[in-house]
């Protein structure tokens, strides 16, 4: 066969770890593997280039994608979509292969309209917030990542006996700020989950202060529908007068050397796509089930924005206290 593999949307560690596992695995099926280059966009420029095992070598540890991605406004419409059918019937590729997350998805969705090859998704995401998976390539390390930035910030906010507002990235979704919180012992979280009442909001860190807490981190994802970390801020400290000040991670959560959970869940959704691709499988995606990799329709990760746990929420507060 031959099979080609590209990465589309937002990078996240441990697609590298994922394309050379699906590179090498199918040149253990005898495969022909085909990389395409800055995501869709490379795909209708035909930046396709066949790959042998040494084009993958000293990738595993390296953080982002060397294949790149771009957002590509001409791949939404139907014609760039037909026009990567046909690029890709041109190059007689027979499967493809997309890392990436729901907007990547419903790409591969609208082009497998057009294009009839085997579609298989492999979901590559530090929001972790794609339904039917437990989890995506990079979450883990985003949260290591911001969980280090905000160990660090906790010093600072000892020593001048702040509350600092850390604002992680989730614009749809509350995975990572839910995750870290619990994880830097937070003393609260705002999630785009949850509609957040500053009223309560409010009680809850003046009850801190009443208990004796002299210094503060709350964990604010981006998404949170009361507004950014710097705009909550400015509401609290109005009403308070409390010492708050903001710290935004950005993009530094989307980049570094992967962790081993990435490293090892990246090579092994990269090496179940060849096998869903020997097994003819298609329009679905490698999803991580009670801890192992199974196909699941791609129609179900475009579905809508995988749910936090309620529990986890309250655990961040219970142990707050």
């Amino acid at each position: 066969m031959r099979v080609a593999i590209l990465t589309s949307g937002g990078d996240a560690p441990g697609m590298n770890a994922c394309i050379r596992a699906f590179v090498r695995r199918s040149l253990w099926e005898k495969n022909e593997v085909f990389g395409i280059f800055r995501g869709y966009q490379g795909l209708l420029n035909g930046e396709i280039k066949q790959l042998e095992s040494r084009d993958v070598g000293l990738i595993i540890n390296q953080g982002g994608t060397f294949l790149g991605t771009a957002r590509c406004e001409e791949f939404f419409r139907e014609e760039g979509q037909k026009k990567a059918a046909e690029i890709l019937h041109q190059h007689k590729i027979d499967a493809l292969c997309v890392i990436g997350g729901d907007g990547s998805f419903r790409g591969l969705l609208a082009l497998s309209e057009f294009y009839k090859g085997q579609v298989i998704g492999i979901p590559g995401t530090i929001d972790n917030d794609i339904p039917g998976t437990e989890y995506t390539i990079g979450f883990d390390t985003a949260v290591g990542t911001a969980v280090a930035a905000i160990d660090k910030i906790r010093d600072t906010a000892l020593s001048h006996g702040r509350i600092f507002f850390v604002e992680v990235m989730g614009r749809k979704s509350g995975q990572i700020a839910l995750s870290t919180a619990l994880s830097c012992g937070a003393e609260d979280v705002l999630i785009p989950e949850e509609k957040t009442n500053i009223d309560v909001f409010i009680q809850r860190l003046e009850e801190g202060r009443r208990k004796g807490k002299r210094f503060g981190i709350v964990v604010v994802a981006e998404g949170d529908e009361a507004g950014g970390a710097f705009k909550i801020a400015e509401i609290v400290m109005q009403r308070t007068g409390l010492p708050i000040r903001v710290s935004v991670l950005g993009h530094i959560q989307r980049g570094g050397n992967p962790s081993a959970y990435d490293r090892v869940w990246g090579s092994r959704m990269g090496d179940a796509a060849v096998k869903f691709i020997k097994n003819q499988m298609t329009r679905v995606f490698t999803a991580m089930k009670g801890g192992q990799i199974v196909p699941a329709y791609l129609a179900e990760a475009v579905s809508g924005v995988r749910t936090v746990d309620p529990e986890m929420v309250q655990l961040v507060r219970i142990c707050a206290q």
